[in-house]
């Protein structure tokens, strides 16, 4: 894809586009993977999204300026648990400003429990932001969320990624913290992928694909055959 400019940048002083180099080699793969991580997800098993708040707020101290409003400002926030086979592994919070919540972005209010990546990933007029990514403490309100997913002692702090996509003008942010169950997961594949295998033996995986990047830049839509179209219902309506 073409880069392109985009109005709104996710970065700030603490969200980077560069992950940390005290990363593991694992969280700077899954940071800066770029196109639906819903769809990457889905490469790991089964995967399950769960609404755990929608709701008219206010964003948070370190999201106003990336949406281009003011930090009194209404905002439309849908909150959500992506699962896989089960396990918890991701926490995600998107948020746009409310007018947007039922202009350019109204389909949000309608995806119940389907990914936004439908929404996301099939229309050519999105356009996102560079990603950028940080580690998260006990202080931030996305570490709290998150955390309330995790069944064994929460880690000093846990890594997250965000960029804004832009439709018709109007900024949606979404934030992905992954939880300590995908970095578990990972590490226990990759000490079994590393016993060797004859490859028409059951339990052999092919060697991991390798995922294009989006740290760093803008794209000037997110299209992908991932996900199907889906029905954009009239303003107002779902």
């Amino acid at each position: 894809m073409r880069r392109m400019s985009i109005r709104f940048d996710a970065a700030n002083a603490h969200w980077r586009a560069a992950p940390m180099p005290g990363f593991s080699s694992d969280q700077k793969d899954w940071l800066t993977r770029g196109g639906s991580l819903t769809a990457h997800l889905a490469t790991l098993g089964a995967v399950i999204v769960r609404v755990t708040r929608e709701a008219v707020a206010r964003a948070w101290d370190d999201e106003y300026a990336a949406l281009s409003i003011t930090s009194r400002a209404p905002v439309w926030v849908r909150e959500v648990v992506l699962s896989v086979d089960g396990t918890p592994f991701v926490a995600a919070h998107s948020v746009a400003p409310l007018a947007a919540s039922v202009g350019a972005w109204q389909s949000m209010r309608c995806l119940r429990n389907r990914p936004l990546a439908e929404l996301l990933y099939s229309d050519s007029s999105v356009a996102r932001s560079a990603l950028v990514s940080r580690r998260l403490n006990a202080r931030h309100p996305l570490y709290r969320l998150a955390s309330r997913e995790i069944d064994t002692a929460a880690p000093h702090a846990l890594v997250a990624r965000r960029s804004v996509f832009e439709r018709h003008g109007a900024p949606l942010m979404v934030t992905e913290c992954m939880l300590p169950a995908l970095w578990a997961y990972l590490a226990s594949r990759a000490r079994t992928q590393a016993r060797p295998h004859d490859a028409r033996e059951p339990g052999y995986d092919a060697p991991a694909r390798a995922y294009p990047r989006e740290h760093g830049r803008p794209l000037d839509h997110t299209t992908s055959r991932t996900h199907s179209a889906p029905r954009t219902p009239r303003e107002g309506s779902c």
